[in-house]
């Protein structure tokens, strides 16, 4: 796909928690779709200190940069947004058997619910969680 050498670029950071082979994602209020937990960086933000913060706000899991690794960056049509513009995700991977293996993820004032996918539910989420789906099942890391 050709785009414009102007056309912005949303620098978002996502969290992958991936439990008995699905992965967690959540509906933001007023949205069709389903999003990985995470958001836009703070401008005094890395990329992973806006994970562990988006995920805090949006699910209620308390991490910290220890318990992540850099998946991967997906480039993609940013889903809501004005044509042309595209949404650069970077995805943080929960390490296995940390804490994090037995928190309960909730729905905070942001989000509708949380919903844990497969690649099946790849027709409900927008063109960077597809690619996403994607990844981790190629990964073998979700059905």
């Amino acid at each position: 796909m050709s785009l414009p050498a102007d056309a912005p670029t949303l620098r978002v950071s996502a969290l992958l928690l991936v439990r008995d082979r699905r992965v967690l994602m959540v509906r933001a209020r007023q949205r069709d779709v389903l999003y990985l937990p995470g958001g836009k960086a703070e401008a005094h933000e890395t990329d992973v200190e806006a994970v562990v913060r988006e995920a805090f706000e949006e699910t209620g899991l308390q991490l910290t940069a220890a318990d992540v690794d850099q998946f991967a960056v997906v480039t993609e049509p940013a889903h809501g947004q004005a044509p042309g513009t595209m949404v650069a995700m970077t995805l943080f991977l929960v390490r296995p058997g940390g804490p994090l293996d037995s928190a309960t993820p909730v729905a905070s004032a942001e989000v509708d619910e949380v919903e844990w996918v497969t690649s099946a539910d790849r027709d409900r989420c927008p063109p960077a969680g597809v690619e996403t789906i994607r990844l981790l099942t190629q990964a073998d890391l979700i059905d």
